[in-house]
């Protein structure tokens, strides 16, 4: 593959990008509104801290343990024909969702969907990485991130609107009737991804799960990713309780507080991928780490702060988040072997998903709040915690680094369309 070939996108693979990208978009949607309907979930419910946690969490338990009893068979079948499938019980489970009336059926409604949405991310990374070179993931990344900061700028502002409009069921029906337009296009103009089928070796599910879980190298590329996204959860779920209630942002204003972050991750996310594929993407992960850590230590001390500082705080720890979200993606792309890539990436999403639970859970036993509206307590614990969960990460993706520069050594990865090796880790 010659250099300008890197760098260039064809139509098709333009539609590939797009489509997953909203894909995407759905599904964090659906996974994000939570957070801002905290507030308003925990008061109409008359739910305390630790009970949202665990509404946060169940979606994440439900879709971490979907991604492992699905990675025996995620390289055995055509990739469009599982997306299409997950991606419509994802849809069902949504609107569910939209029908549940206590807070039991919507834990019950968030586990149904999380068994489904779970899967989705680990299955668009299989297709990223079966038609994309090393040398243009940075930019794919970008590109597909892109749904989370759009999710913000669009899905949640809408949906925190309609939810006050209505009640809180509306954002899901707002997902559901989108996904459903989305699921119609996948199913008509994504063509089949079956090349993979070709190098498959063991025989059944449970053997290629165990032979995908017994490589050391992707033991600890799994390890970095359940890290970071402990890191990562940890802030998310009360997020918008602590600025309503700590940082005296009123709703309108936190509709206006989410898409400045939205826009801020739209217009970083691009920039951030084409940088990724420009420079060392270790360099970049761990310096945006770095600054990750120490925006996370003062927001999360902030008392009743101006709206338009609480923005710029926002926006700078989205850039910190961003930088390091997309680079280690890109480097988690390069770990797997072509004939493993499904079963790696349900895994990976699979440990990503728990990861994320058990930081729903935990913050929820941190965070404390001793009546409706008063402010959280001990939310800068969790801000410390994340600053020490995130220098181990630091280092485990380091060991990554290091993997993915010595396999480099031995051969070049390339798209699923060129011959590719099929064993790239024996070489080591």
């Amino acid at each position: 593959m010659d250099k300008q070939q890197s760098m260039s996108f064809t139509g098709y693979q333009k539609f590939v990008i797009f489509i997953l990208a909203i894909t995407q978009f759905t599904v964090i949607l659906d996974f994000m509104v939570m957070s801002p309907l905290g507030d308003m979930l925990m008061k109409s419910l008359d739910l305390k801290p630790s009970a949202f946690g665990i509404a946060v969490s169940a979606y994440a338990f439900s879709a971490g343990i979907s991604g492992l009893l699905t990675a025996g068979f995620a390289d055995k079948f055509d990739r469009k024909k599982l997306l299409l499938f997950f991606y419509i019980g994802f849809i069902i489970g949504t609107i569910f969702c939209g029908l549940a009336e206590s807070y039991a059926t919507l834990v019950a409604a968030r586990i149904f969907t999380g068994l489904f949405g779970g899967v989705i991310g680990s299955i668009s990374m299989a297709i990223i990485t079966d038609i994309f070179a090393l040398q243009q993931r940075g930019r794919v990344m970008g590109f597909i991130q892109m749904g989370f900061g759009a999710s913000q700028v669009l899905g949640v502002p809408i949906g925190i609107y309609i939810a006050t409009l209505w009640k809180w069921e509306a954002p899901f029906w707002m997902v559901a009737v989108l996904s459903i337009f989305i699921a119609i296009a996948i199913a008509v103009y994504l063509k089949p991804l079956t090349a993979h089928l070709s190098l498959q070796r063991d025989k059944s599910a449970f053997a290629h799960l165990w032979h995908t879980v017994s490589k050391r190298d992707y033991r600890i590329a799994f390890t970095a990713t359940a890290l970071l996204s402990i890191g990562g959860f940890m802030m998310m779920p009360f997020g918008s309780a602590f600025a309503v209630n700590n940082l005296g942002v009123n709703y309108n204003q936190l509709t206006m507080l989410l898409m400045v972050s939205g826009v801020s991750s739209l217009l970083i996310m691009p920039v951030i991928g084409k940088l990724s594929d420009k420079i060392n993407k270790y360099t970049l992960f761990a310096g945006a780490s770095v600054w990750m850590m120490v925006m996370c230590v003062v927001y999360t001390n902030l008392g009743v702060t101006p709206l338009p500082l609480v923005m710029v705080f926002n926006i700078l720890m989205m850039m910190g988040i961003m930088s390091r979200m997309i680079p280690s993606s890109a480097l988690t792309s390069a770990v797997p072997d072509m004939a493993d890539r499904g079963a790696f990436m349900s895994i990976n999403s699979s440990l990503q998903q728990i990861a994320g639970g058990i930081a729903a859970a935990v913050a929820g036993m941190i965070v404390t709040q001793e009546s409706k509206g008063s402010p959280l307590q001990h939310y800068n614990t969790v801000g410390y915690v994340i600053v020490v969960i995130s220098v181990i990460s630091i280092i485990l993706m380091w060991r990554v680094n290091k993997l993915i520069t010595k396999k480099q050594k031995y051969t070049q990865v390339t798209p699923l369309q060129e011959e590719a090796p099929q064993n790239l880790n024996e070489a080591l």
